[in-house]
């Protein structure tokens, strides 16, 4: 079983080397203006997924992941000899799509501000459907109790409780 902390500093170990890399021995003209933004390795330390981002359109886009699919043996070399293992990890490129989904996220959220808007304007404009007050005040009821008591005394019940003679 592998510590947790040492996959984490591995994985981050990968994507500082392949961000220099990228950067500085890389000459691929095909290659856009790339960011790696994450890796991440398995458990085992032989598969890692390094997330990149590419500004541009989905050409650059293309071309980028190209690039990188040509460059991958010699930053895969260069992994495993930074990295000492015995093992180099196999390297995925998976691009990362955080524009997109800040993007789909930013449409949620005016679509709901929208509706609470919406709700807001009808609810501006509602009515009760029945009385503004539903429920019975305390004068009423006082005033019930008295009329309850007049009708008591004419009756000529016995009262409930303890005290029958």
């Amino acid at each position: 079983m592998t510590d947790p902390a040492r996959v984490r500093r591995h994985a981050e170990r990968i994507r500082e080397l392949v961000a220099s890399v990228v950067r500085s021995q890389i000459k691929d003209p095909r290659l856009g203006m790339i960011t790696i933004t994450d890796a991440r390795i398995t458990a085992d330390l032989r598969d890692a997924t390094v997330f990149y981002t590419v500004l541009g359109d989905a050409a650059a886009q293309t071309s980028t992941a190209a690039a990188l699919e040509s460059a991958k043996g010699m930053l895969r070399s260069t992994v495993g000899k930074a990295l000492g293992l015995r093992h180099s990890p196999t390297l995925t490129f998976v691009l990362d799509d955080v524009q997109d989904q800040v993007k789909h996220i930013d449409d949620l959220l005016a679509a709901a501000r929208n509706a609470d808007a919406e709700v807001q304007r009808l609810a501006a404009r509602a009515e009760y459907a029945g009385e503004a007050q539903p429920y019975r005040l305390e004068e009423e009821s006082e005033d019930a109790d008295a009329v309850g008591e007049d009708a008591e005394d004419e009756d000529e019940t016995p009262p409930r409780g303890g005290d029958r003679r």
